[in-house]
């Protein structure tokens, strides 16, 4: 199962501007050290920060823009608790419980940056989406001299949180470059400006800490730059420079207990931005691969189930019928290692490595299927939208097995090394638990809340189709295999679950 970080990702907003370097200090020579025994070279950096961040920031803060969008939402009305009562019509609602939706006015604020002379800006796409069921009627644009501008959305972008507006002047307008991010190196220097809590142009400097890095949320393009530089909400859609004033990432997010800057910012690379915003600037679609499988990393104990590295390759959960990875064979309990001879790692995940290959491109994923190494071709896919995908999850149903003709829920055999109570499936937990009546697999009755087993999650319902890819039917199939594991040092073995209303999971449980 995919780890949850403790702290929240929240959004966060900067800001950037105009472009041009600033001079650093000459890099020293290295310095020999020589002790009794050996000699040694020891590196020296070049002078620190500069005497002044000043210089820099004067000629990149007019590119630097706030921006503020004015939105009608629609929120529930809340239902007269009185309603079908004599005391209804003391609290105006006469319709009973037939409460219709009402709207109010809704404000957003964040940070952005001009990137040509013609007045195209750059923000991040939640900056400028309508919260919740709404729709945004205004955008305005300030830039740093107090000019208000009245922005057209041109082209937004929910997968990378990008979006592209278009503001007119009557003179040209101060803007900034995207840099090189792929040269950009722990330690290096970045200075962020942008409006957080609506206190415009403030500018916080910092250094790179991580390149990237991975969030764990899955998604297509969760690789970031980290920084230390102070990012705040109110800072997102707002770039982060180098010392040569080019953008090198769009502040995005940050990792907070409180809600406020500790450290932990974020901002999407440059090279991943400045190609999805050209397209969306000039109205091209924006196509990104697909396979069609739910995966996690191969990490914790599912590695240890697997015999296989930790944060090596991503094991492959379910396959989409019809997809590019199901055309392709790859089957659920698969490790994808490779993809068109990148490795899978955690830091570049099977989804960015997908996501960034046209649809309709035939490459070549390197697997593992239960210990053997295997090489496969496929077509890749075109990946849905958002909206699309959101729509194509299942969800969790009443998943309980009543008592069973047979001796009910307290007639099954207890593994005690997994802290499961199990039952072979019958024609009644078939019928209950909406499977097809000559289904096999274990039906858990009871879990030991204590056991792995009941920490990760599984539930009474549930059913146990594979151990360590061997089918099970009966609890002695199953603590045969259990032993297996045992005498060949394993402390952990992978169960596959089938869930009501859920595909098929794979679950390495730790024995105890």
């Amino acid at each position: 199962m995919r780890v949850r970080y403790s702290y929240g990702l929240t959004s966060a907003l900067l800001v950037g501007g105009a472009a041009i370097s600033l001079i650093t200090g000459n890099p020293a020579g290295a310095q020999v050290a020589q002790n009794d025994d050996s000699q040694m070279a020891r590196v020296v950096p070049r002078a620190g920060a500069p005497e002044s961040f000043a210089d820099l920031t004067a000629q990149l803060q007019p590119a630097v823009v706030n921006i503020s969008t004015r939105q009608r939402i629609q929120v529930p009305t809340q239902q007269n608790p009185f309603a079908g009562t004599p005391f209804e019509g003391l609290f105006g609602n006469r319709g009973g419980n037939q409460a219709q939706p009402t709207t109010r006015e809704a404000q957003s604020l964040g940070s952005g940056f001009i990137i040509s002379a013609d007045g195209y800006v750059v923000t991040n796409n939640h900056v400028i989406a309508p919260q919740g069921k709404g729709e945004v009627e205004e955008i305005t644009v300030t830039t740093t001299d107090g000019t208000e501008y009245p922005a057209k959305l041109i082209g937004n972008d929910s997968s990378s949180d990008l979006a592209v507006l278009k503001i007119s002047g009557p003179k040209a307008f101060p803007f900034v470059h995207f840099g090189d991010s792929s040269q950009a190196r722990v330690g290096d220097w970045v200075i962020a400006i942008g409006n957080p809590f609506a206190l415009g142009g403030t500018v916080t400097s910092g250094i790179v800490s991580a390149v990237y890095r991975s969030t764990g949320t899955g998604s297509a393009y969760d690789r970031y730059i980290q920084t230390d530089a102070s990012i705040n909400r109110g800072n997102s859609g707002g770039p982060l420079f180098d010392m040569q004033g080019n953008v090198i990432g769009i502040n995005n997010a940050i990792f907070s207990p409180s809600g406020g800057s500790v450290g932990i910012g974020f901002a999407i690379p440059a090279e991943i931005a400045a190609p999805i915003v050209e397209k969306l600037r000039t109205g091209q679609e924006i196509q990104r691969g697909y396979l069609g499988v739910q995966i996690q990393p191969v990490a914790g104990d599912l590695a240890d189930s697997l015999n296989l590295p930790q944060n090596r390759g991503e094991f492959v959960q379910s396959v989409e019928p019809g997809q590019a990875a199901d055309k392709a064979g790859i089957k659920p309990g698969d490790v994808v290692t490779k993809v068109n001879g990148q490795d899978v790692t955690n830091d570049q995940t099977l989804s960015f490595l997908v996501a960034n290959i046209a649809p309709g491109t035939r490459i070549p994923i390197e697997l593992y299927r239960e210990g053997e190494r295997r090489t496969v071709t496929l077509t890749v896919g075109k990946r849905p939208t958002d909206e699309e995908l959101a729509q194509s999850q299942l969800f969790n149903g009443d998943n309980q097995p009543d008592e069973d003709s047979s001796g009910g829920a307290q007639s099954g055999a207890m593994t005690q090394d997994l802290g499961l109570q199990l039952s072979p499936m019958t024609p009644r937990y078939a019928q209950q638990l909406g499977v097809s009546a000559d289904a096999g697999g274990l039906v858990i009755l009871d879990v030991d809340a204590n056991s792995d087993a009941g920490q990760k999650g599984i539930q009474p319902g549930d059913i146990v189709v594979t151990a360590n890819y061997k089918t099970v039917d009966t609890p002695a199939a199953l603590e045969s295999i259990v032993a297996a594991a045992k005498a060949a040092g394993r402390e952990t073995v992978l169960l596959r679950i089938q869930r009501r209303g859920r595909p098929l999971t794979y679950v390495p449980i730790r024995l105890r």
